[in-house]
């Protein structure tokens, strides 16, 4: 009898063992679905509370408030072309500038720069990104616009402004604010996260490869343009979506410089809007509504901006694999 207590007692231990981790991998299974979900939940009652509120400008204007350029508060009448305008302007322009700028830097970074530098210079890179909006704002309205306006847009006037086609872009009073200084204002606040992400994903390059392309004579443009960026592509694409969205949807340092002028000009001096600007300039004193209700429809907007922005990224990451899987 004492024998086979012995025998039956480890057998127990492990039953109440195994019993025991199947509750606990049931319960870490729920509780990590319930996070997922309640992502996916969240997602759902913003877009859902946009459209209810935006849903009496929608029934009113129609589709084609998306493209009226008239904001007219007292007569009542609506459109969002002018700031879902300036948001796609703004945010284009940041990207011209900060990728190119995001590329060398993390380029620099990764394969040039000395040892003892690298570590201070990629903190200092990555401290941009903790800088608060609003400071970029005060910093655009009160130091760099007032710079711009007398000296650099005069001197884009006076040479691209002489071009035909393209003159038209550079033309107007040089006051400072307007579209082309939030664009730069954009950049500087979205380009440490674009080379954040690229020096991250360009260091994971297997050393073995880059030493291979060394070693056959190529040189190190070279072996950034053949091994590098094909190796990771959709790391670099995925810091550029990241820094778009973050222009897309940046509020206070565009307020500041963009000029908050409703109206659609082919210069890039002259002052416009955007969604988050409209919204953090008139959200605050409208009275529900049309106008109320045309805010949440601008918010929509961004929204569906932003989606679209993000489903292309990702069609353009999955046509590249199967380019690349035919290619092997």
């Amino acid at each position: 009898m004492n024998a086979l207590e012995t025998t039956s007692a480890p057998t127990l231990m492990a039953s109440k063992i195994a019993r025991l981790q199947r509750i606990q991998d049931f319960l870490f299974h729920r509780i990590t679905q319930f996070f997922s979900l309640s992502v996916l939940f969240a997602l759902l009652g913003i877009i859902g509370s946009l459209f209810i509120n935006a849903w009496p400008a929608l029934k009113e204007f129609g589709p084609q408030f998306f493209i009226t350029p008239t904001w007219d508060i007292v007569n009542g009448e609506f459109g969002g072309l002018i700031a879902i305008y300036g948001t796609l302007v703004s945010s284009v322009i940041a990207l011209l500038i900060a990728v190119p700028l995001s590329f060398g830097i993390a380029f620099f970074l990764t394969e040039i720069c000395p040892p003892p530098l690298r570590r201070p210079l990629g903190t200092a890179v990555e401290l941009l990104a903790a800088v608060p909006s609003i400071i970029y704002g005060m910093f655009g309205l009160f130091v760099f616009a007032p710079i711009f306006g007398d000296y650099i847009e005069p001197a884009l006037q006076a040479t691209l402004g002489q071009i035909p086609l393209i003159g038209i872009l550079f033309s107007g009073a040089p006051n400072g604010i307007g579209m082309l200084c939030a664009g730069l204002i954009l950049a500087l606040m979205i380009l440490p996260f674009i080379s954040s992400v690229m020096r991250d994903v360009f260091e994971i390059v297997p050393p073995v490869l880059k030493e291979s392309a060394y070693g056959i004579g190529c040189t190190t443009w070279e072996v950034v343009r053949n091994i590098v960026l094909p190796y990771t592509k959709a790391g670099v694409i995925g810091g550029v979506m990241l820094g778009l969205g973050r222009a897309l949807g940046e509020t206070m340092a565009v307020t500041f410089v963009i000029g908050n002028a409703q109206r659609i000009s082919p210069s890039l001096f002259a002052p416009g809007s955007s969604i988050a600007s409209t919204l953090a300039n008139q959200f605050g004193e409208a009275e529900v509504g049309l106008h109320y209700s045309s805010l949440f429809a601008l918010g929509l907007a961004l929204f569906f901006i932003t989606f679209v922005v993000l489903a292309l990224a990702k069609w353009l990451l999955i046509s590249m694999e199967k380019k690349q899987g035919l290619k092997s």
